[in-house]
């Protein structure tokens, strides 16, 4: 027979009125507890409790009654079942983590660069708070929720890894001290001092004994001839005068720059290189953008620009001169289908190339919307990894900058580069008189491992011959 079958019996030989079992929500921590109900299970017979219920009950069962004494000392003897409490502390969610995000597939840490917030400051839903450095670009931290920040978690010049917490942010505003500056090192000496300023005073309270001792005659001795200091060696005429370690400044290099440094360091041990150079007659071109270029604006919405030019001479190249956009993969010789142009911007934190995808499908419309607004991501920073992966052929503008005449550099693992250079008036002889020409110098740097000289000259040659008429572009000759 059951323990509760047990229970029930007893408490049924018992009169009606007594033989209640209530059950409550009780209170305390141990057996007894104080139980307040308004529902009672009958297990008696013809017994009802009905109204509130509060008095000294053991497992909801009033204490005053003869069988629930009984009861009470059959539990203690025999049952094996202990009544215990488990305290629930519930987190109201007021505290949020601030985490690296996501950086890329072939990134896997950064550098902490800079708190864009320091703590007790207010932050909305997405704002950035710190700017995390990577080998390709720059990625912020932004805050998961609107609130103040409590604390910093990292140090800026740590390599973090996504998902690395870098600062807790509270919601409410609670917790958040009005006073954030870091504690100062002076702040223990200045402790040190008072008891020292004590003892002093101690030392003046003090009669001094040194007055009641006599004073021992100190021995008289002839005095030394002090010895002649040799003279200051004189400085080697040969000596190089190098300036004072003040007017120097070390900063560390940044992980993008690095990051530049070792991939045009690689490309230079690894390719051959070689520069093969040619010049271009920008008067049709120039003269095709003077008269469309406000139908252009606005119809497209986006200004005409050279660049969108020489791209469509570039992908005109490459599809002639299929080996220039080909790259070595050991003993073998990959040649793409496809025409990825990669556009070298240079910005205030590093050089970057974003990407312009199937270039041989797009329009002089299409391939200057993507110019600007691929620009103006690399510029303000939000440009993503995606955007920048891949790339069969990079096109350099120094022009922009004012340079006549350079060699670029491969941009690893592609084969080829062009450079375009600023566009100057010089004196040139056509039809045999000399004119003036707004001509521009452009340089195809290749890897002579793959591309011979007749294939890297024919395929300047077609951007020249693009370039200077572009109707060849219509007629596709």
């Amino acid at each position: 027979m059951s323990m509760w079958s047990i229970l029930r019996r007893k408490l049924a030989t018992q009169p009606s009125s007594s033989s209640a079992f209530v059950f409550g929500r009780s209170t305390s921590t141990r057996g007894y507890s104080t139980t307040k109900v308004k529902e009672a299970l009958l297990l008696g017979r013809g017994s009802k409790i009905v109204g509130n219920v509060g008095r000294n009950s053991f497992l909801g069962c009033p204490v005053s009654s003869k069988p629930v004494r009984e009861a009470v000392s059959f539990f203690q003897r025999d049952s094996p079942i202990h009544v215990q409490n488990r305290s629930f502390s519930s987190d109201n969610g007021d505290l949020v983590d601030a985490v690296v995000p996501f950086m890329g597939e072939s990134i896997t840490d950064g550098t902490l660069a800079t708190f864009l917030k320091k703590p007790g400051d207010r932050v909305e839903i997405d704002e950035p708070i710190a700017q995390i450095e990577t080998d390709k670009v720059t990625i912020d931290v932004a805050s998961p929720e609107a609130g103040v920040i409590q604390k910093l978690v990292a140090k800026e010049g740590e390599t973090v890894e996504p998902g690395t917490k870098i600062a807790v942010i509270s919601k409410s505003g609670e917790g958040v001290s009005e006073s954030h500056v870091a504690p100062s090192e002076d702040v223990p000496s200045q402790a040190a001092s008072k008891p020292s300023a004590g003892k002093k005073k101690e030392d003046k309270e003090k009669p001094k004994e040194e007055t009641s001792l006599p004073k021992p005659k100190a021995e008289t001795s002839p005095p030394k001839r002090k010895a002649p200091s040799p003279p200051p060696p004189k400085a080697s005429a040969t000596e190089p005068q190098l300036p004072p370690k003040e007017r120097e400044r070390r900063v560390p290099m940044t992980r993008l720059r690095k990051r530049v440094a070792t991939r045009l360091k690689d490309s230079q041990n690894t390719f051959a290189m070689l520069t093969t150079f040619n010049e271009v007659d920008m008067t049709n071109l120039m003269k095709l953008r003077s008269e469309y270029k406000d139908a252009f604006v606005e119809k497209h919405g986006v200004k005409l620009g050279l660049m969108s030019g020489f791209i469509k001479g570039a992908v005109s190249g490459l599809q002639n001169q299929p080996i220039v956009n080909a790259v070595i993969d050991g003993d073998d010789i990959i040649y793409r289908d496809y025409i990825d142009i990669s556009i070298a911007v240079g910005t205030p934190k590093g050089l970057v190339v974003p990407v312009l995808r199937n270039a041989d499908k797009m329009n002089f419309a299409e391939i200057e919307k993507a110019i600007n607004t691929l620009a103006k991501k690399a510029n303000d920073g939000s440009i993503s990894i995606d955007e920048m992966a891949g790339g069969s052929f990079t096109i350099s503008n120094g022009g922009v900058y004012g340079s006549l005449l350079s060699t670029p550099i491969i941009n690893p693992p592609q084969s080829a580069i062009l450079g375009m250079h600023s566009i100057v008036n010089r004196p040139m002889v056509v039809g045999g008189e000399i004119v003036s020409r707004p001509m521009m110098y452009i340089a195809l740097t290749y890897d002579h491992r793959l591309i011979d000289g007749r294939e890297a000259v024919f395929f300047l040659r077609r951007i020249k011959d693009v370039v200077e008429d572009p109707r060849r572009l219509l007629l596709d000759i």
